[in-house]
């Protein structure tokens, strides 16, 4: 069981938006202390990219359903990093901790005495994780960097999308972000080695984490098939460029994906349509012949499944063992009984927001989210966090005084709506 794999591990958490909170959420989920450090006014920008927001939150909570989703389990501390105290509690912060994840542009905090070479010297065991655009070094490297940007200069949206020829012909972005999530998920990797690593070693590292090598790197069989034949790939829709029949088809009643996957496959499929013979014919008996000869196969395939409901087929194609699936809507996702036994679907309750229903993190099978810390309300546990680095409650009150750190009040009328109160 991985559950509390990480406990004892403390986590700095200077990333925003997507990438980084994906990744250090993941450390949360396997027991690390997760401390995500936020600007005093506003937070993480995600903090106000609504509506909607949860049931019994607005605006002025800054607690949108995008922020929850890569924020659970952490605790919030609201400082400025822009002023001369604010480093300092950043600073003595570091000495505690074991992993410090940002994704500030290049060189930034490098400017303000956080950077890793400023940060080792206090804490050699260090791992400082930095997650941009286009890594540290190279001409593009001072530039920010966005998702959607990489989806495109990655290679991805050259062959996602209908093929030229075909209505809404076009590239096309997957609809979730990839290659921040991937990116996250690389930085997961990345820092659970240097954990192992330090063990050996008693020494940290830097990892510089960029968006633009995990979108190369996820390209993964289609940059392989590239760099065998010189080819880059192009566009086939929902069909897969060395497989066939391998797409979504239109039955009497709504789609279904098939995915046939290899010759016997096949011939159980075309037994099920009730067209045996095709298995026989020269131009469909294999899978090269039929990647070759995938418009008329298209054609055959998509008139005989027409003829039925997508239920119908799928009860008939389930029974002779060929590979198929509805396309669900999230409606039908959550209702699925093989996501409910999985336990996919689970709850935090936060003392402010009330219950919110969360996604199960996929690592930790069986394992109940009772108990888990809800996302956190910026600068929630600012005076826990300030007093477990030493200071007395006449600094904390001078800090917050100043503006350097912030601590959450429930808010009254708010004044600038889409922001959330700190004082």
């Amino acid at each position: 069981m991985l559950e509390k794999a990480l406990e004892g591990i403390k986590v700095m958490d200077m990333s925003r938006i997507l990438a980084g909170p994906w990744c250090t959420q993941n450390l949360a989920d396997l027991g690390a202390d997760v401390i995500k450090v936020e600007h005093p006014v506003g937070g993480d920008d995600t903090r106000s990219w609504g509506p909607p927001y949860p049931k019994g939150t607005g605006a002025e909570h800054g607690f949108s359903p995008y922020f929850a989703a890569a924020n659970r389990g952490k605790r919030s501390l609201a400082v400025s990093f822009a002023t001369e105290e604010g480093r300092e509690v950043l600073t003595r912060l570091a000495e505690q901790c074991d992993v410090l994840v940002e994704n500030y542009k290049a060189g930034t905090l490098g400017r303000y005495g956080l950077g890793y070479d400023d940060l080792k010297k206090v804490n050699p065991r260090l791992i400082y994780c930095s997650i941009t655009g286009y890594g540290q070094t190279g001409p593009m490297a001072h530039k920010p960097g966005y998702d959607f940007v990489f989806q495109g200069t990655g290679g991805l949206m050259s062959y996602t999308g209908q093929p030229d020829g075909r209505p809404g012909a076009e590239p096309l972005r997957a609809g979730i972000s990839l290659m921040d999530l991937s990116s996250g998920l690389y930085s997961t990797s990345a820092i659970l080695a240097a954990v192992i690593q330090r063990g050996r070693t008693g020494e940290g590292q830097y990892i510089d984490m960029a968006l633009l090598d995990a979108s190369v790197a996820m390209n993964a069989n289609m940059a392989q098939l590239y760099l065998t034949t010189g080819q880059p790939p192009q566009r086939f829709g929902n069909a897969h460029p060395t497989i066939a029949p391998y797409e979504v088809f239109a039955t009497s009643d709504g789609f279904l994906i098939l995915a046939v996957g290899n010759d016997s496959q096949f011939a159980k499929f075309c037994q099920v349509v009730g067209r045996p013979e095709i298995a026989e014919d020269e131009r469909y008996r294999t899978n090269a012949a039929r990647v070759a000869n995938r418009d008329t196969l298209r054609e055959i395939v998509a008139g005989l499944l027409l003829t039925r409901e997508r239920d119908a087929w799928g009860a008939d194609l389930e029974a002779a063992g060929v590979p198929w699936g509805p396309i669900n809507n999230l409606d039908d996702v959550f209702a699925d009984e093989q996501v409910q036994h999985r336990g996919m679907l689970q709850e935090v309750v936060h003392p402010v927001t009330g219950p919110l229903q969360q996604v199960r993190n996929p690592m930790l099978y069986d394992v109940s989210m009772d108990g888990v810390a809800a996302p956190p309300l910026n600068g929630e546990h600012t005076i826990e966090l300030l007093q477990d680095l030493g200071y007395d409650d006449a600094r904390i009150a001078e800090l917050r005084t100043a503006g350097v750190v912030g601590v959450w009040q429930a808010p009254q009328e708010p004044e600038h709506p889409g922001t959330i109160s700190v004082v």
